[in-house]
């Protein structure tokens, strides 16, 4: 394979000669970066999630690609936010995500709701709180749920308090009200847990931390309910008449949601890398999905792509290079990169056969490092999408200072040894050739 070098705006890359080539320039561009915007506009105030797409970019693609009341697919639509943004604009959307707690976010996000009916199971469930606080025999018997360790993750206080509260989110029967009141919970048993504030992997706080915790738990649902009602208000007013489904379709494995009609624009942001060395959704997740009875929710990461195939093979591309340079350090590490890869290609391959013939896709990828090696993902993407009758318009790289991320890693895989993470992702527009 020979490689072309590419130098455009003091960036410097190697493309790879074949169908998908890069024909235009790789450029940074800090109007991209959005450093001073509010992220939590509408409905993307719902509840912190890592990683998340920043709905500035979305709002930005859609300005320049939408097609209104068309169809947007986001195959890894998270917590929903290029949902929340393309139900504004005015396109259908499909999102897919196999993590059975962000379907529930996203559907919340995104679902109209009459506010009346909404507020009125929010104030019987303060009502119920209020007395709860003011009762001096303390709070009633109630039924704790199985949650593995719990007496590690929580207090036996927080653990009462979190119960009352979902035994009334259980007994609304309005399934629209319930994932609303679900969302705001979510978080909650996040906060007033043990977890480490600022972390997305499952980590207990020290130990000097867990005397003086004593969370506010009814305090701290009352303040997400009232913040995401306010979200929930202002998404009313701006969204448009049209349909919004949420799905665990996987498109690596070859699921395949399909419209009316062909999707005329992808917008989404795939993962990074394998989840235990990269953003381990699944952990960060885990807790809440089991207070609420989601199902499988310690299987997250393991389904997610390079999780669990076993075999693959991964045809000659951007990557081989680094990962080649990977296997002489730790061939079984390689072997794991290798098989999100080839997760990677066979879900962009399922999305390129629901796409429209004058289709735009818009992947935002980041370039992650193992065993200190780059991975060159945005070129990878081009070039797949290149293979399968896509040409690539155009990658703009912008700086992460929104995305919530840790400022290290392990992308080695081995504890204590660590490496900084991704300061900069790129967004790569392929369009479908005529």
């Amino acid at each position: 394979m020979v490689n072309i070098a590419v130098s455009t705006l003091g960036l410097s890359y190697s493309a790879p000669e074949g169908p998908g080539m890069l024909t235009t320039a790789k450029y940074k561009d800090v109007s991209w970066d959005f450093r001073k915007s509010d992220t939590k506009e509408y409905t993307h105030c719902f509840h912190n999630y890592p990683a998340m797409m920043i709905p500035q970019v979305v709002r930005k693609l859609l300005e320049r690609y939408g097609v209104h009341d068309g169809w947007l697919l986001d195959p890894y639509c998270g917590t929903g936010t290029s949902l929340v943004e393309a139900s504004i604009f005015g396109m259908n959307a499909v999102g897919c995500d196999i993590n059975p707690l962000v379907r529930l976010i996203a559907t919340a996000k995104t679902t109209p709701v009459s506010l009346d009916k909404l507020d009125g199971h929010i104030e019987v469930l303060q009502d119920k709180l209020t007395r709860f606080r003011l009762d001096r025999n303390g709070l009633p018997s109630t039924n704790i749920p199985h949650i593995l360790n719990m007496d590690y993750w929580f207090s036996n206080d927080v653990a009462k308090q979190l119960s009352m509260i979902r035994e009334h989110i259980l007994s609304v029967k309005d399934a629209v009200a319930r994932n609303f009141l679900w969302v705001a919970f979510s978080e909650t048993v996040r906060e007033c847990s043990y977890t480490k504030n600022g972390e997305f992997k499952l980590v207990r706080m020290a130990p000097d931390k867990l005397e003086s915790h004593n969370p506010d738990v009814f305090g701290t649902f009352r303040g997400k309910l009232a913040r995401n009602r306010d979200g929930l208000a202002a998404y009313i007013k701006r969204r448009q008449d049209v349909n919004v489904l949420v799905t665990d379709a996987n498109t690596a494995n070859d699921e395949t949601p399909r419209p009316p009609k062909s999707f005329d624009l992808v917008i989404t942001s795939p993962p990074y890398g394998d989840s235990p060395t990269t953003v381990a959704y699944g952990q960060f997740s885990r807790l809440s999905a089991e207070w609420i009875g989601l199902p499988n929710p310690r299987k997250v990461d393991r389904l997610s792509m390079g999780g669990t195939r076993k075999d693959g093979y991964l045809p000659d591309s951007p990557v081989s290079p680094a990962i080649e340079e990977i296997r002489i350090a730790d061939r079984k590490r390689a072997r794991q990169v290798e098989l999100f890869y080839f997760d990677l290609r066979q879900s962009i391959r399922t999305v390129t056969s629901v796409t429209s013939d004058e289709a735009t896709v818009c992947y935002v990828v980041g370039n992650r490092r193992v065993k200190g090696v780059t991975l060159p993902t945005d070129e990878f993407v081009a070039f797949t999408f290149g293979e399968l009758g896509f040409s690539h318009e155009e990658t703009v790289v912008r700086n992460i200072p929104n995305k919530r991320m840790p400022s290290v890693n392990s992308p080695s895989n081995v504890t204590g040894k660590t490496d900084t993470t991704m300061r900069e992702e790129s967004i790569v527009v392929c369009q479908r050739r005529e």
